[in-house]
């Protein structure tokens, strides 16, 4: 089993979720480094750019997840392909206890945002009210 930190459409009730068959594990959960949190193009589509340190400490869930399961979020965020997420790993807090996890997460590298239309940073989280702006890409 795998610990998947979602910060953005995977989250349970966000736009994605459906393609997420992980547990959840309860609670909140907050990046112990800072990252910044855009939403960027047509799609307002929310970016985690591995920029440690700047930005917010970002909060989202945490879910457990079989290799069929990762393997389902990876294709969805495109992993193998030039344009899509990079998954890697980093450390959250739990907000309930103060314990920290290691986890796999999804970013886009520095160089992905050159050229980017950047609509918004976000202050940290990916609300239902950014959620409502999203366009999926099989719409």
């Amino acid at each position: 089993m795998y610990k998947v930190f979602v910060f953005g459409t995977l989250k349970e009730g966000f736009p994605n979720f459906a393609v997420n068959r992980g547990k959840r594990i309860p609670g909140s959960f907050t990046t112990r480094e800072k990252y910044p949190l855009l939403l960027v193009g047509d799609r307002f589509s929310p970016w985690l750019i591995l920029d440690e340190g700047n930005g917010f400490n970002v909060k989202g869930q945490v879910f457990c997840a079989s290799d069929e399961e990762l393997l389902a979020m990876d294709k969805l965020e495109r992993i193998s392909e030039p344009d899509g997420y990079r998954r890697i790993e980093l450390s959250v807090i739990s907000e309930a206890d103060a314990g920290e996890i290691r986890v796999y997460a999804y970013g886009k590298s520095l160089e992905q945002i050159a050229g980017a239309e950047i609509r918004m940073e976000l202050p940290g989280e990916y609300r239902l009210e950014h959620a409502r702006l999203y366009r999926s890409r099989h719409a």
